[in-house]
């Protein structure tokens, strides 16, 4: 009778917790109101995804109705000096018309148009995307504007974007010169100038007025604004998404960049660059004369999920603003545009600090690697194959750590001969902790075996392991770049594509990380096998560990760079053979216990850091037998 009341009671309690349940969905469900918001919402998120998935930008730079005057119409002329001032002559020139001018040397290509004076469309001749179309930073003019807004002294507030500058193309020597001027007069003006030098991705660009003092209102902010969405380039738009960032150098040679969400930083001062980072291509304005302020945002166009769509065109947008100051009366800066790619090599040569944009880590990380990595990979792969540059310099780097694996193996070694013993002192003392750790240390203090030198080696490992993933991720010189199945050592390898897509997997198979994951699984058995104990209580799973960490290389890696994924293959399949020749050649465990035996009969001389460390374990004893007497 009992337990039919419990199943009875328990049937009734399941039912009154599954009742408050319904009653509780019954009071919260949304009102006829917010289901209609949530649906607009969802209407509204749906239309920007396709307009992202669409071959042209999103209406990135909004531009207002320009003027263009006839010069013979007279009351059209009056419109346009009640809105636009003295800066309606320019709506009269022949040139106010939506035209551009078109520069270019042998590795770039720019169209600047005569509405606004800005770039429009910024071609690297030398590259083609993933699909094999043409690498554009600027397209179309869509997706790209600079302007200056400023305040006449005749109470107007005008925007650069939406007037029309009068261009003029010279050559000084071997470089081009494309001037682009705002007139107010014929000898009056606000001119942008371009300079663009053989071979060069780097452009000379110039801001000044002449003759405007008594036009621009200098007591009022005059704001130059930046604006760029990125646009896709690679096979993976969220691991392109991931590298792509906004970045700027302050106060003299500081540099700071903007996260990989919704970010936004206007506390800076002195700002001498501003970069617009697209992973393996870069968009940069420089000054001489720092900017006083500058204001920065950063805005992902689509959520993470919708990255994974194999359509989508556009990635982040980017924007910048910096007060400009009068000298004068006079505008005057000194700038430099920089379009072209994220090659730590080429942006080292300016000697700008603009090898800060390359993410290369932090610190000691960034030491090794600036140094170290893409020099010494720089010369392999002069002569060789870019898989095979890999390929030596894994086996090289594994050479030189060998030492540190044989220390660490050693140690391994030492620990597995005195695992019987450890064991008897665990079981002698299970139930008191302190002694049972005494007698542990004072084990490894008479076989002269020390527990963290197993460790140690380990930890040594670490700035080369965070290096070098660093290091791949940003190795221009491997994009596009391919070695047996992967195409692109700078993007996933694929052998196979799935209907479906795997949550933190993917919607494809890449082989580099299924044979990482193996040769991991296979390096962990072997060295958690030699350590193997008793779990003790409080302690990591060491199976557990040994069987998630090859799963998470699995699934991390499907959608990393596949020249990162062939590192670390070839890295655990080099440490595998080490260490059995280490195992089966080297190290000798009948020796290792006789050296441990013959060192136990050796008296110890204990420092004084042990001799504090003993004094202090047994001060704590005694205060526990005190503290938790025996009843008799």
């Amino acid at each position: 009778m009992e337990e039919k009341k419990f199943d009875l009671n328990s049937i009734i309690g399941f039912a009154l917790i599954f009742g408050i349940i319904i009653w509780m969905f019954y009071i919260n469900q949304p009102t006829p109101e917010e289901i209609e918001a949530e649906k607009a919402k969802k209407e509204q998120v749906e239309s920007q995804v396709n307009a992202i998935k669409t071959d042209k930008t999103t209406d990135f730079v909004k531009e207002s109705e320009a003027i263009i005057v006839n010069p013979q119409d007279s009351v059209a002329l009056a419109n346009a000096k009640s809105q636009l001032g003295a800066f309606s002559y320019a709506a009269s020139l022949p040139s106010a018309k939506d035209d551009f001018t078109k520069i270019e040397n042998e590795v770039l290509s720019l169209k600047i148009n005569n509405r606004g004076g800005y770039i429009s469309e910024a071609l690297l001749k030398s590259f083609k995307t993933f699909d094999s179309v043409p690498v554009y930073l600027i397209k179309d003019g869509k997706n790209a504007s600079l302007n200056i807004n400023f305040g006449t002294t005749d109470n107007r507030i005008l925007n650069t974007k939406d007037l029309f500058f009068e261009p003029s193309v010279t050559k000084s020597g071997d470089n081009t010169v494309l001037s682009m001027k705002l007139k107010v007069s014929s000898t009056q003006f606000l001119e942008y100038r371009y300079e663009l030098k053989p071979n060069e991705y780097m452009i000379d660009f110039t801001i000044r007025s002449q003759g405007l003092q008594q036009v621009i209102n200098g007591s009022q902010t005059i704001n130059l604004d930046w604006k760029l969405q990125g646009m896709r380039h690679a096979k993976s738009a969220s691991y392109e998404n991931r590298y792509t960032e906004l970045s700027y150098e302050y106060d003299g040679d500081k540099d700071d960049y903007l996260g990989q969400g919704e970010f936004a930083d206007d506390d800076e001062d002195n700002i001498s660059w501003v970069a617009f980072k697209q992973h393996f291509f870069t968009s940069i304005l420089l000054t001489d004369l720092p900017f006083k302020k500058g204001s920065f945002t950063s805005k992902n166009v689509a959520s993470s999920s919708d990255l994974d769509d194999k359509d989508i065109k556009v990635t982040k947008e980017f924007s910048a603003t910096m007060p400009l100051e009068l000298q004068g009366g006079e505008l005057n800066y000194a700038m430099d545009w920089y379009y072209g790619p994220t090659d730590y090599r080429i942006l080292n040569t300016y000697e700008r600090n603009l090898d800060e944009i390359v993410p290369l880590g932090w610190g000691i990380f960034g030491i090794i690697n600036k140094y170290l990595f893409i020099p010494f990979f720089g010369f392999l792969s002069g002569f060789l194959p870019y898989g095979i540059a890999i390929i030596v310099m894994t086996i090289i780097v594994r050479i030189i750590l060998s030492p540190v694996t044989y220390k660490s193996y050693l140690s391994q070694a030492k620990m597995k001969v005195l695992r019987p013993e450890i064991t008897e002192i665990n079981e002698k003392h299970k139930d008191n902790a302190m002694k049972r750790q005494q007698e542990t240390m004072a084990l490894y203090g008479k076989a002269g075996v020390n527990p963290m030198s197993g460790c140690l080696p380990a930890v040594m490992q670490i700035p080369v392991f965070y290096a070098l993933f660093n290091f791949f991720p940003s190795a221009f010189q491997l994009r596009q770049k391919s070695f047996l199945w992967a195409s692109d050592l700078s993007s996933y390898d694929t052998i196979a594509e799935l209907p479906f897509e795997i949550p933190f997997y993917g919607d494809h198979i890449s082989l580099f990380p299924i044979l990482a994951s193996v040769a991991i699984f296979i390096y962990m058995m072997m060295t958690t096998g030699q350590t193997m104990q008793t779990q003790q209580p409080g302690m990591p799973n060491m199976k557990f560990i040994m069987y998630l960490s090859p799963l998470m290389m699995l699934f991390f890696f499907n959608n990393y760079a596949s020249g990162l994924s062939l590192y670390y293959f070839i890295s655990n399949l080099i440490t595998i053979g080490i260490m059995l020749v280490i195992k089966n050649v080297i190290i000798d465990d009948d020796k290792i216990h006789a050296k441990i035996q013959e060192n136990k009969k050796k008296p110890k001389k204990q420092g004084k850091f042990q001799k504090k460390m003993k004094e202090l374990m047994e001060q704590a004893e005694q205060q526990k037998k005190q503290q938790n007497p025996k009843k008799k």
